[in-house]
């Protein structure tokens, strides 16, 4: 290998006329050299890439790759280290060469790996079609606060986003807050992408299942929709991003309500108040785009979809129907132990015969605490805030004799007291737990503590019964004690 200076000497004595034999002689290098630089017609600097040695770890790359591929699928901490990677080539593979190159290529894997997680891609989104996601916040609805589930549909293409709230994230809620956004709209979105753990459907692989009511929903109203991939929130950030700002911007404080329904009907015009701001990429008004998704949409069909879910239950000999597990509808000793129709809404659920007559309908009740629709726990919050109707109400005409008695002669400031704390340990532990338990500790016509009333009550709502002592306290100690201070 000659030097630049050496080459540029052989290229200008060749430019003036010094024969091969007179450039090797003087410049001490062979005459194939001189002829080899002095035709060369490009001296651009290349890029020479480095020749790869081959390394004791080659065979066994592939088996590495293996591994840290199957790591993806579990938990961070039992996944594969170098020291493991290392441990286990010797083990099972006979390698014997370092820990340190194992080292390096487990560390440049992962990287890599790891990048090739994080790459997104900006996905386009055309003008009706929408996101679908669920959020949660807390509510206080006739006083008492409870955990509401909001549905989010957001449209790409403006950045507006509508919201309709529930008790729980069931396809009848899915459908009947998808129904009230396309009414809204004046339409239906030409396609929806939906979150994989909505209550609708799933994807599993390439495998897309839906629940019966939502297929029946789809087919109704004619639109496209897909589920994201499971762990890729970004294929539908647009709509993760929106179900954030709507909980700041519009649960914040925490709304007071009385009905959850009606409330649903004023939240789509504050959704849509929000949208006097210029889009964040495009530069124009989002209700002027918003324009452009509704003209994109389809025309909503002649008629509504009713939306429920069409199950059967049996009812026990005292005619009761239990939903979930947990939740009671009396229909009425008539009724006992026959096989009814059930109609399950978003907000009620109504039973019929055989026959297809109504018997009852009820609001539908949510949550894990065991409720009876005949328990009066929306009369409770409501008398709590209007407790001057205490004498006449349901709720104390389901108490037993000694607490309806000890509650009268109670002053306002105690029966209030008494009523928000069947109220609150009600939603927990339910309605015939609280009322055992207060019963049983305010016997003596004083108010008991609250945290006394919980535990009596969940012990009665598990099945343990009150906490009964092998012997009585005795506190004369501390009566001694506080004699001696007095």
């Amino acid at each position: 290998m000659i030097g630049m200076s050496t080459i540029l000497a052989i290229k200008q004595r060749a430019a003036r006329g010094d024969s091969v034999a007179q450039i090797a002689r003087e410049e001490g290098i062979s005459e194939p050299t001189v002829r080899k630089y002095r035709d060369m017609d490009d001296f651009s600097p290349q890029v020479k890439p480095r020749k790869r040695r081959g390394s004791k770890l080659d065979p066994f790359k592939a088996t590495i790759d293996r591994w840290l591929a199957e790591d993806r699928k579990r938990r961070p901490k039992q996944r594969h280290t170098a020291q493991r990677v290392f441990d286990r080539l010797v083990a099972e593979c006979g390698y014997d060469g370092s820990y340190t190159i194992v080292q390096a290529y487990v560390k440049k894997r992962k990287a890599e790996l790891k990048g090739a997680k994080d790459e997104f891609l900006n996905l386009e989104w055309a003008p009706g079609e929408g996101q679908v996601d669920f959020g949660v916040c807390d509510f206080r609805v006739l006083g008492v606060m409870r955990e509401v589930h909001y549905l989010v549909v957001t449209f790409p293409f403006s950045n507006v986003s509508l919201a309709q709230c529930f008790w729980g994230e069931t396809s009848e809620c899915v459908c009947e807050g998808l129904k009230a956004v396309f009414e809204f709209c004046g339409g239906v979105p030409t396609r929806l992408v939906f979150d994989n753990a909505t209550g609708v459907g799933r994807r599993v692989g390439q495998v897309v299942s839906t629940a019966d009511t939502f297929t029946r929903f789809a087919a109704h109203y004619g639109f496209d929709f897909s589920f994201c991939n499971p762990n890729s929130g970004h294929e539908k950030g647009s709509v993760e991003n929106a179900v954030g700002a709507i909980r700041r911007n519009l649960f914040v404080p925490v709304p007071r309500i009385d009905s959850l329904p009606a409330y649903n009907k004023r939240i789509l015009g504050r959704c849509l108040d929000r949208a006097g701001k210029d889009h964040y990429l495009k530069g124009e008004p989002e209700r002027q785009l918003f324009m452009e998704d509704c003209v994109a949409m389809a025309d909503l069909p002649a008629k509504p979809f009713r939306v429920a879910k069409i199950v059967t239950a049996k009812t026990d000999k005292y005619g009761d129907a239990c939903l979930d597990g947990r939740h009671r509808y009396p229909l009425g000793p008539d009724h006992g132990e026959e096989r009814v129709i059930v109609e399950l809404g978003a907000f009620r659920v109504a039973f019929y015969d055989g026959e297809g007559t109504q018997i009852a309908a009820f609001d539908r009740a949510y949550g894990d605490a065991p409720t009876k629709a005949s328990d009066p726990m929306s009369q409770l919050a409501l008398l709590c805030r209007k407790p001057g109707g205490w004498q006449n109400s349901a709720v104390r005409a389901t108490l037993p004799k000694s607490l309806a008695r000890s509650m009268d002669s109670m002053g306002r400031a105690d029966r209030g007291t008494m009523l928000r704390m069947l109220r609150d340990v009600s939603a927990d532990a339910g309605y015939e737990a609280a009322v055992a338990a207060m019963a049983a500790l305010g016997a003596d016509g004083g108010v008991p503590s609250r945290a006394d009333v919980a535990l009596a009550a969940a012990c009665t709502a598990n099945g343990q019964g009150s906490i009964a002592y092998d012997d009585s306290p005795d506190l004369g100690m501390y009566d001694a004690v506080f004699a001696k201070e007095a």
